[in-house]
């Protein structure tokens, strides 16, 4: 038996997006997308996890589970329901969130666009117009003056290279699809302007974003407040196969590095890490039927996360934080192992001399999976669709325990 203790100051927590759990969100383009007749999702988010009005009793859990810190995202369509029409409503809901996590001793990390969009951005070309980074800033703009000063970090995109992951993996292309089709009409736009979010991968979009990112770091430096600004890419761990070098170092580049490369100013960047993929010289090469395997298909496979840490660091050169990492499975077991394992592979990245600063299980509830609906089982803690009632699962209290005393002992 091994016990490593993690840096002092080390943040522990779990992490949310405001459209997966907070129920309602009918301002954003998401909402739209769920309800199409020919739409892709599996059902809608309806209610989610009624988090909207029950942020204050989940905030106290996690607390009291031994976590120190917590990552959640902020809705842009609530803030901003119309173009340039702000709703001091919302920016106070999410200022009694914040204060509440300070009350709980938790260090909040926000991330300010989470996959989700208002319907008017999407109208107006979304992630595809070039006018969006002013509209991005001026939202961040009205975020930093009314929340700042209680922010201890901040995400200004959550995984925007994730289009282009999904590229390699989905068997078919929603944008081919009669869904796409089905919702440019409904946004008004033609199917080659839909610019949303996390569905198109042109590189135009990518320039788009990064644009918006840059000037959104410098906003949001300008205070009030002080905290550490970065940005999260969507991360797998890439294996070559036989063969597959060559293959496995244009998936790195493609996927990872022609982003990371863009983050070299920043404050840290956020890994975000499931499994990993293994690439052959024709492209990936699919877990086999003896590997074992999540919900949601992928392999088992928690060191992972110590890969693309590793990757990250060397690229980017600044400091890492894992804000997302977890698993789908309804046997909370292997969940506890692969948080295990996957902490063993950061401490070894700690031991190594990379500045990893903290590590964000995802997700604290059980929630809505975007096409997936709410049948993967990513949560620490189930939520029960009828009641809403919450129950932390044995990997709550395994990693809260670990949280609360900074160590993590291995086998």
């Amino acid at each position: 038996m091994q016990q490593f203790a993690f840096p002092t100051g080390f943040l522990w927590g779990a992490a949310t997006s405001a459209h997966q759990v907070e129920g309602n969100n009918i301002n954003s383009d998401s909402w739209v997308l769920e309800h199409l007749p020919d739409t892709i999702y599996a059902e809608p988010s309806g209610d989610a996890c009624d988090y909207y009005h029950r942020y204050p009793e989940d905030i106290a859990l996690l607390a009291q589970l031994g976590f120190n810190a917590y990552r959640f995202s902020i809705e842009w369509a609530r803030i901003e329901p119309e173009e340039g029409e702000f709703s001091f409503a919302s920016l106070e809901h999410y200022r009694r969130m914040l204060a509440t996590c300070h009350e709980h001793g938790l260090k909040p990390v926000v991330t300010l666009h989470h996959f989700t969009s208002p319907r008017w951005l999407i109208r107006a070309g979304g992630w595809l117009d070039p006018k969006t980074p002013d509209r991005f800033v001026r939202y961040c703009e009205r975020v930093v003056h009314y929340l700042g000063d209680l922010i201890a970090g901040a995400c200004t995109f959550n995984e925007p290279n994730l289009p282009v992951l999904l590229s390699k993996i989905m068997p078919a292309s929603p944008l081919a699809s009669p869904f796409w089709r089905a919702a440019a009409a409904e946004f008004a736009v033609t199917p080659d302007r839909l610019g949303i979010f996390q569905f198109v991968s042109q590189p135009r979009m990518r320039e788009i974003i990064f644009a918006a990112h840059r000037r959104a770091f410098e906003v949001l430096h300008d205070g009030p407040g002080s905290f550490p600004v970065g940005m999260t890419l969507a991360l797998v761990d890439i294996h070559a196969g036989p063969d597959g070098e060559r293959m496995a170092a244009e998936f790195r580049r493609e996927l990872a590095e022609v982003y990371l490369e863009q983050l070299r100013e920043d404050d840290f960047v956020g890994v975000q890490t499931y499994s990993r993929l293994v690439v052959g010289p024709a492209g990936i090469i699919p877990p086999g039927d003896d590997v074992e395997k999540t919900q949601t298909g992928e392999e088992y496979y928690p060191e992972a996360i110590g890969g693309t840490i590793r990757h990250a660091a060397a690229v980017a050169g600044i400091p890492v934080v894992v804000t997302e990492n977890g698993l789908a499975t309804t046997d909370d077991t292997r969940r506890v192992e692969y948080f295990r394992r996957a902490l063993r592979s950061v401490a070894e990245c700690l031991i190594d001399g990379i500045d990893v600063r903290g590590y964000f299980a995802w997700s604290a509830l059980d929630n809505f999976e975007w096409i997936s609906g709410y049948k993967p089982k990513l949560g620490i803690i189930a939520v029960d669709r009828t009641t809403q009632a919450r129950t932390p699962k044995p990997s709550a209290y395994w990693l809260g325990n670990v949280a609360r005393f900074n160590y993590c002992v291995f086998d």
